[in-house]
């Protein structure tokens, strides 16, 4: 992408930054982590004379507790996207002051699930801190230009909050449910903060906008994709039904295509049109494939259950 549409861009879509990041501070409600975490269960660990973790401590499912471990070491990465969002779009005006709060408040996400699963005992807080280690030395790195990048957090965004949110159904703890919701609902402020700069775009370069929003969603992949087990742990949570095509499809990237009106805009030429109509045939594909898998999950979920039964 050229360097000086990036630049004239930047300036162009300050004062929809600056606007959104208004929108955003009116409506938003500061919450504590604390206030999500039951002390009251909490105990010492063999350290401090206490008793260490054991598997039987830990109330929650083994599919949400999956979720969960997966949902928190993507929320640690947050020092590797503050540098990439900051890259992107700097740390002037509008567009760093944005950079600051979206930071400030995705770090709260980290610091109440951390907490919520170390005082339940939900998970094993060593495995888990051996986990928090080798993904945040890794870090997330990712080669897209300003366009895709605004365009990628807007599907991200939202997938998280889907994650989060069917996460928290999935735990059978009122606490954890409570506090993941509150967590989602930070993750849809986010999406639609993105989801606005990305329409604006539309307005000023809608070519190589289109271009930008095609590659995110063909190429889209979550940011936690690269942690260890990350593949594994992903079949289990689509199986359960907590993240899967039919939802990222349908809850996901449909609804923000829509929003953004792509199959109907009449502004597009040359490689802008050829995006659209390699975006439709990708999402036809991606419908197909999400209708395979949920069949396929229902038929083993009912051979499950005729097991179970003899």
């Amino acid at each position: 992408m050229d360097a000086k549409l990036v630049t004239n861009l930047l300036h162009e879509l300050e004062p929809v930054v600056e606007e959104n990041l208004e929108r955003h501070l009116k409506i938003t409600k500061d919450w504590n982590p604390h206030d999500y975490v039951p002390w009251s269960e909490g105990r010492d660990f063999a350290f401090l004379g206490g008793e260490d973790w054991a598997p039987e401590q830990s109330r929650l499912d083994p599919v949400a507790k999956v979720a969960m471990i997966t949902n928190l070491l993507t929320e640690d990465n947050l020092p590797s996207y503050h540098r990439e969002i900051a890259t992107q779009f700097g740390l002037d005006g509008a567009w760093g002051t944005w950079v600051g709060r979206w930071t400030a408040e995705e770090g709260r996400h980290g610091i109440a699930l951390r907490d919520y699963l170390v005082v339940t005992r939900g998970v094993d807080p060593v495995e888990l801190e051996v986990a928090r280690m080798a993904h945040m030395t890794a870090g997330h790195q990712v080669d897209k230009n300003m366009l895709e990048a605004i365009a990628y957090v807007s599907f991200q965004e939202l997938a998280t909050r889907v994650s989060h949110r069917n996460t928290g159904k999935a735990t059978g703890c009122k606490i954890a449910d409570q506090l993941l919701l509150r967590i989602a609902t930070d993750e849809n402020l986010h999406m639609i903060f993105y989801r606005n700069l990305v329409a604006a775009a539309f307005e000023a370069a809608p070519n190589e906008t289109m271009r930008a929003v095609t590659n995110e969603v063909r190429d889209f992949s979550m940011p936690g994709a690269t942690m260890e087990g990350f593949a594994r742990n992903s079949v289990t949570i689509a199986k359960a039904g907590i993240y899967d095509l039919r939802l990222h499809h349908d809850e996901v990237v449909a609804p923000i295509l829509r929003n953004w009106k792509v199959f109907e805009r009449e502004d597009l030429s040359g490689d802008g049109e050829k995006a659209r109509d390699e975006l439709a045939e990708f999402m036809a594909a991606l419908d197909t494939q999400a209708t395979r898998f949920v069949e396929q999950r229902t038929r083993l979920l009912e051979r499950q259950a005729a097991r179970a039964q003899a």
